[in-house]
């Protein structure tokens, strides 16, 4: 079988819980990689909608395994509030498992969070206030606390009490609020970690052991690459890498483990949050699109911004992240669409630039050069081959194909989990997923 690592190729958002849950159904492992609860799958199949912040969208197959890595920061509320939710829809947990490298959301960091942000007026950033750059930052720095410390009640309360004194001298003397209590923390900590012991283990030897037995291992990003920290809109970006090569890192693999890397596309792109985004549509047609999508975020219901698919950032995803294939969702949404248009290019100050800039300052200038398509004018949902696709929705993905030099070999019409057609590409990158 083979290592596939499943990323978003935007601002995330993109549909990555959808098509993980389909093709987890062939997996053994699915192990997610970066972010926090500050993401989240929606995910739609016979046990219900759910979205999901940290549990990997493998989870509703029995027989997978599935690991939350080191890569991902989490806030333990979230995560016990996620598994109750799963338990009482009837989904099983017991094959769930967090990395004891894993590092914790403590309520000092949703607190630093929300009051960076007001602290930034308007410059915010837009963060989701749920702690996750605070706690990274921490990691970077070395003062972190991670869910295997949670077994060690000494241990915790040592690590606890130093990191502690730091931040309540940063909410005392630069906000001006009231200090956090530590036996007020220790203890719901001790809590949290007495309940969640039988999930916390060293998971990276799990994850080498699949892969060395020739096993299905998927790894499920989170976000999208245009919100990495080295490589997306900076400042205006998250706090953990979301590309394909973080996968290496927040799951303990080494990088020619990784046999596929799929890119996760909406037909059109989407953002939460500030930050530029060329192809921003602020007309009737925004509206139109975020109507008929729901798009609203999963995590925060905060309206998404939308707009026309932008292959200038797409090609650039591409390339970053070593895509193998593209997996396309939404594309049903343009199904009463006349025309529908693609972002070729940017003009900026009269000059064509056809890379995506790392300068933001340039990108906020870059106005989209488009190119119209033909629509397609009928439904597409009930379509499960490409053949059957009306000609307008295949010109449109090879369109696509062809500006960002990769295939699209998944196409999504709709929010179901049959609701994936495979295309020709398919059976060329097929290698580890079936469809």
């Amino acid at each position: 079988m083979a290592v596939v690592a499943i990323v978003g190729g935007q601002w995330g958002d993109e549909g990555k819980g959808k098509i993980i849950d389909h093709v987890a159904e062939k997996a053994a492992l699915v192990a997610r990689f970066s972010g926090g609860d500050n993401a989240g799958h929606t995910v739609i199949n016979p046990y219900g909608e759910f979205r999901l912040h940290l549990v990997p969208s493998g989870i509703f197959n029995a027989r997978v395994t599935c690991i939350i890595g080191n890569g991902v920061a989490v806030n333990p509320a979230v995560l016990l509030k996620e598994i109750d939710d799963l338990h009482s829809h009837g989904v099983s947990t017991g094959r769930l498992f967090i990395s004891d490298r894993a590092h914790l959301i403590m309520p000092y960091h949703t607190r630093l969070d929300a009051l960076e942000e007001q602290t930034r007026s308007k410059g915010a950033i837009g963060t989701t206030h749920r702690g996750i750059g605070p706690a990274f930052a921490d990691k970077t720095a070395r003062v972190g606390i991670r869910t295997g410390d949670l077994l060690d009640k000494d241990l915790f309360r040592s690590r606890l009490s130093a990191a502690l004194e730091l931040k309540n001298t940063i909410l005392t003397k630069v906000y001006q609020v009231a200090p956090l209590s530590l036996d007020e923390i220790y203890d719901q900590y001790c809590a949290f970690g007495e309940t969640l012991a039988p999930f916390i283990r060293e998971t990276s030897s799990m994850v080498r052991a699949a892969a060395a037995r020739g096993e299905f291992v998927l790894l499920e990003g989170a976000q999208g690459a245009l919100l990495d920290p080295d490589f997306g809109t900076y400042p205006y970006v998250t706090s953990s890498s979301p590309l394909a090569g973080a996968g290496c890192i927040g799951v303990g693999l080494g990088p020619r483990e990784i046999d596929r890397v799929v890119g996760v596309f909406k037909a059109y792109n989407t953002r939460v949050g500030a930050g530029p985004m060329p192809t921003e549509l602020t007309d009737e047609v925004g509206d139109l699109i975020r109507t008929k999508a729901h798009e609203y975020g999963a995590t925060t219901s905060r309206p998404r911004r939308c707009g026309w698919f932008d292959a200038v950032a797409g090609r650039f995803s591409v390339q970053i992240n070593g895509l193998s294939d593209i997996a396309l969702t939404h594309l049903d949404i343009y199904d009463s669409f006349p025309t529908v248009k693609i972002c070729t290019a940017y003009k900026v100050d009269g000059d064509i630039l056809n890379t995506f800039p790392g300068d933001m300052a340039t990108l906020e200038k870059c106005h989209p050069i488009y190119e119209e398509l033909k629509g397609w004018q009928g439904s597409i949902s009930d379509t499960r081959s490409f053949e059957k696709l009306p000609m307008g929705a295949r010109q449109y993905l090879s369109r696509l194909e062809d500006l960002l030099s990769c295939p699209v070999s998944l196409v999504s019409v709709g929010p179901g989990r049959e609701q994936v057609i495979p295309t020709e590409a398919f059976s060329t990158q097929s290698s580890g997923i079936q469809p």
